[in-house]
């Protein structure tokens, strides 16, 4: 992320108070920064690093912040900081893997505002060219006015799949676990990704955001149980990339069920449960409907101009890392 002491948007992309129909100043401080330290022998270090910084959204009087997953996975030390400097200890309570939130509860007061979460049913009326606003911590200098470009199915190599995205642009430097709120300022989305993809000649670089509207159902089983209750998705930990019609192997976790089983960079995935595949949703949906985790997941590969089948036996991935201390 941007060192937030020396940047800002410039004026003409920032929100104005007087120009939108919400309390601007206090949607703004309703956003923390936040700072991760994972050990280094942990499952996720050697990918997402061992000291991460993002942004995290106060949704609950109790000072309950939703985040991004990514950055909270195996942290054994979390800070929280409010607009106005005040720093507070926090612990990791949830990472639903499905939707890819997190939930981490303040240690200490917090003392800042709650940011309501748009009524289910509000992504309906999102679609492309709709204005939103992305706030990350540090004020309106950090706040973007934007809109979105688009709304669609998202596909992650990490074995990740939305049914819906919201995309917005220009893109926030500053994206992970950042707000997005909608033109009545209810939080409608939260940062996830920066894009970067063509359009005919033209380059468009933005936001992935994931709807707050994935929260809702499952919310409930994250504060109580630390994860939805709903069976684990079987996990291959395979790193896999659309290329020209096919499925490449980019990677393997290291100890994960396809390196066990063989798999390595370079193979083509063809088919996936029996079912032939060559988009990333395609080869995820497959996989997930042939049971929970543990399921045995049959895959035919291509290497070196030769096909083979490999059976690989899921397991959820949440057994692999590394688990909060209890404070």
């Amino acid at each position: 992320m941007a060192d937030p002491n020396h940047w800002a948007f410039p004026p003409s992309l920032q929100p104005k108070a007087a120009e939108v129909r919400f309390d601007l100043a206090t949607a703004m401080n309703a956003v923390v920064a936040l700072h991760a330290e994972v050990p280094e022998d942990a499952f996720t270090a050697s990918i997402l690093g061992t000291d991460r910084t993002g942004n995290g959204v106060v949704i609950g009087d109790d000072g309950l912040v939703l985040t991004i997953g990514y950055l909270i996975t195996e942290a054994e030390t979390i800070w929280l900081t409010a607009h106005d400097g005040r720093v507070v200890p926090a612990t990791p309570l949830a990472y639903d893997f499905a939707t890819g939130f997190g939930l981490v509860q303040p240690l200490a007061r917090l003392e800042v505002p709650t940011l309501a979460m748009a009524k289910p049913g509000a992504l309906a009326a999102i679609d492309a060219g709709t204005e939103v606003y992305a706030l990350s911590h540090g004020g309106r200098a950090h706040a973007l006015a934007a809109r979105v470009f688009a709304k669609r199915e998202f596909a992650g190599y990490w074995e990740y799949l939305l049914d819906e995205a919201l995309f917005i642009r220009p893109p926030h430097p500053e994206w992970s676990g950042a707000a997005l709120v909608d033109a009545h300022g209810m939080l409608v989305g939260l940062g996830s990704l920066f894009v970067q993809e063509r359009d005919g000649d033209d380059e468009i670089k933005g936001n992935m955001f994931v709807p707050v509207e994935l929260l809702a159902p499952i919310l409930d089983d994250l504060r109580r149980h630390g994860g939805s209750r709903h069976p684990a998705r079987p996990w291959l930990g395979i790193y896999t990339a659309e290329d020209d019609g096919r499925l490449i192997v980019q990677g393997v976790a290291t100890g994960g069920p396809a390196d066990r089983a063989g798999v390595r960079p370079g193979d083509g995935v063809v088919e996936a449960a029996g079912v032939r595949v060559t988009t990333l949703p395609e080869f995820y949906r497959a996989v997930w409907r042939s049971g929970p985790a543990g399921v045995a997941v049959p895959l035919v590969l291509t290497r070196g101009g030769a096909s083979r089948t490999v059976e690989l036996r899921s397991a959820d991935r949440g057994s692999f890392l590394k688990k909060p201390r209890l404070q």
